[in-house]
């Protein structure tokens, strides 16, 4: 998902779309195909949206990244579900790995995310953080049962993998906006098996601060 104007980042974001912002010197949204394209990753749909354009041209048909890229538009920042519609509308099909294109993973967790056993409806993404921005996730036993509740640090990343059962559920929801969360949320009322991907330290492009802190490092050793 690379359509959101990042509107927490201007006012760099007027000027750049926030998946081209850099983190440790590269553009975030480049870090992130050659990490799927390591993980065995072939095929992807990129959303764009706000400056379209520039991502478009940086990746280009993703020959340069060993993969197959096709692009959907988004028209208007209607959240994240809609912007898994839009994907659907041209070409992917579940499962699906969905990806916010701000936040960079620890190696080895795209692959690990992916392995979603067939009784389960989705995964979500959960990781450790102090960050009262970020949403808090209750997870029992492996099993995400609340989104948006719950004490300690576990909080929601920007990643999902959803079957086919909730990728048919997202046409139901209410909105604008529509949000995976919410669908996420409606599947755990109807009983359905949601997992909990307890991640590893993500990097993240939420605010301007962070184009610095992510990048001072590669920085100061001379863009090495």
């Amino acid at each position: 998902m690379a359509a959101g104007e990042g509107r927490r980042l201007r006012p760099l974001t007027e000027a750049w779309p926030k998946p081209v912002l850099p983190i440790a010197g590269r553009p975030v949204i480049a870090t992130i195909l050659r990490e799927l394209a390591s993980a065995g990753f072939e095929a992807m749909t990129v959303v764009t949206g706000h400056l379209a354009e520039q991502v478009e041209t940086l990746l280009g048909d993703g020959a340069g990244f060993g993969l197959r890229i096709r692009y959907a538009r988004q028209p208007q920042p209607l959240g994240s579900a809609d912007a898994v519609r839009c994907a659907l509308e041209a070409g992917a099909r579940p499962p699906l790995l969905v990806l916010g294109a701000d936040t960079l993973f620890a190696s080895g967790d795209l692959s690990r995310a992916f392995q979603l056993p067939e009784d389960s409806a989705a995964a979500l993404g959960v990781r450790r953080s102090a960050d009262p921005e970020k949403t808090l996730v209750t997870v029992l036993n492996g099993r995400v049962t609340a989104i948006g509740e719950g004490e300690g640090e576990l909080r929601a990343a920007p990643l999902w993998v959803l079957g086919e059962e909730i990728i048919a559920s997202l046409g139901e929801l209410s909105g604008p906006p529509f949000e995976l969360a919410d669908a996420v949320q409606r599947a755990i009322a109807a009983g359905k098996e949601i997992l909990a991907v307890e991640l590893g330290p993500t990097r993240d492009l939420t605010r301007p601060e962070d184009v610095m802190t992510h990048n001072f490092p590669y920085l100061s050793k001379g863009g090495k």
